[in-house]
């Protein structure tokens, strides 16, 4: 049986290499940059008024209050260049500054004391001190041409999109989302929601569940089927999710050690390289890696529902992770808020909660009911703990490591939230 950390390298080195496409912008979002960005141009453009108010030369120092201009023109945004030889000039939010001023009145601080007939200034009187360089955007004070905005593995979010809509990006080089096969393996396992349900029968969770969770971990699901206990259907299965473009295969089930537990043979008849059977972790200890003599990773996850969440979160995810360019994940470090015993000698993974308390502070709240069949728990979970092999109990306040719900997930604080503590199940 292998340890976490040796299985998780044996899993990156068969990794393939991070594969990029150009896409539009407009779908961008949620990629991962394949490329160092930098900037072609300045941001802003030019030199902008911050606020809504008068453009004035200062002469590189000041206008005192009680000065008094007379308004030369009006610049308003999209206006194009525009000299001012003399007065001020009524300007907008955004407009640029006419050349030969040095500085924005907001509104609020200018007096009018003399408007024409269509009501706009004709004159006006300060009464605020007004310095040179007052509300102006320089030009390139947010962005300077040249300057590296975005490295390669980076996940293009709300604020990427806007900053290279800003910099006239149209398109975006970005890592080629990896193709990935779910397979669920159970004769006990129903599918189609609408069919009564027979003897000893139950429905397919795994199916959907890794379907949703993978396609959150900047994967593309190209086939998922559901077979049953029968080697020749599962490898039937597999042929036709790699005729589908699959470069990885995820299945649920039979990879115990039970007589009806197939999938290690049926991929061994078909010469695929057994990295790792069963790894030193609770739950999911049956889990299986392999690889395919035509290339495809091979996931063989157990079949009880949070076995099947931890093989995905803590063995697949780091391989997409890989396979788009990423970083290797660092977990967040916070302490435990109530004590936890486990099994020495073997790496747990618990449900919790990240806890904000009335002071600010943060903790890691482990939650109750862990076994590996229950789906209710998963629910209420938010995160994930880590508790080291060595450990037979951590106490309050030790810290420990967490983990969001997925890898591209963002992790969420819950106010004031209670935690069992006690004893882990020895789950599977």
């Amino acid at each position: 049986m292998i340890d976490y950390e040796a299985a998780l390298a044996a899993i990156l080195r068969q990794c393939r290499q991070p594969q990029s496409q150009s896409v539009p912008l407009a779908q961008a979002l949620s990629a991962v940059l394949a490329e160092n960005l930098r900037s072609g141009v300045c941001l802003p453009p030019f030199d902008n008024a911050a606020m809504d108010g008068f453009a004035l030369d200062t002469q590189g120092g000041r206008a005192e209050a009680g000065s008094e201009f007379a308004v030369a023109g009006v610049q308003v945004a999209g206006d194009g260049e525009v000299r001012a030889t003399a007065g001020a000039w009524e300007i907008t939010t955004g407009a640029r500054i006419p050349q030969g001023l040095d500085a924005v009145a907001p509104s609020e601080q200018v007096q009018a004391t003399a408007s024409g007939s269509d009501g706009h200034p004709q004159r006006i009187r300060l009464v605020a001190d007004v310095a040179a360089g007052s509300n102006i955007r320089r030009r390139g004070e947010d962005l300077a041409a040249g300057a590296e905005i975005m490295r390669a593995g980076q996940l293009l979010q709300a604020p990427q999109v806007m900053l290279l809509a800003a910099l006239g990006v149209s398109h975006a080089n970005v890592a080629r989302r990896p193709r990935v096969a779910i397979i669920v393996s159970g004769r006990e396992l129903v599918g189609d929601p609408a069919q009564a349900l027979g003897q000893g029968q139950i429905r397919d969770s795994n199916g959907p569940f890794l379907h949703a969770r993978l396609l959150a971990a900047g994967a593309d699901v190209v086939y998922r089927g559901m077979v049953a206990d029968d080697p020749a259907e599962f490898l039937s299965a597999v042929e036709q999710a790699i005729a589908d473009g699959a470069e990885m295969l995820v299945s649920s089930g039979a990879v115990s050690r039970g007589r009806h537990d197939f999938i290690p043979e049926a991929l061994r008849s078909r010469d695929a390289e057994i990295g790792f059977h069963k790894v030193n972790i609770r739950p999911g200890k049956p889990l299986l890696f392999a690889r395919l003599p035509t290339g495809q990773l091979c996931f063989g996850l157990p079949g009880n529902p949070v076995s099947a969440a931890v093989g995905l979160r803590f063995f697949v995810e780091p391989a997409l992770r890989a396979m788009l360019g990423m970083a290797p994940e660092r977990p967040l470090r916070l302490p435990l808020a109530t004590p936890c015993r486990k099994r020495p000698g073997i790496r747990s993974h618990l449900h919790a909660k990240i806890v904000c308390d009335a002071s600010g502070r943060l903790s890691a709240s482990v939650l109750p009911q862990q076994e590996s069949f229950r789906m209710m728990p998963m629910l209420a979970a938010d995160a994930w703990v880590v508790l080291p092999e060595p450990a037979s109990s951590v106490g309050q306040d030790e810290w420990v490591d967490v983990y969001g719900l997925g890898h591209l997930l963002p992790l969420q604080v819950t106010a004031g939230a209670q935690d069992a503590g006690g004893e882990i199940p020895d789950g599977r």
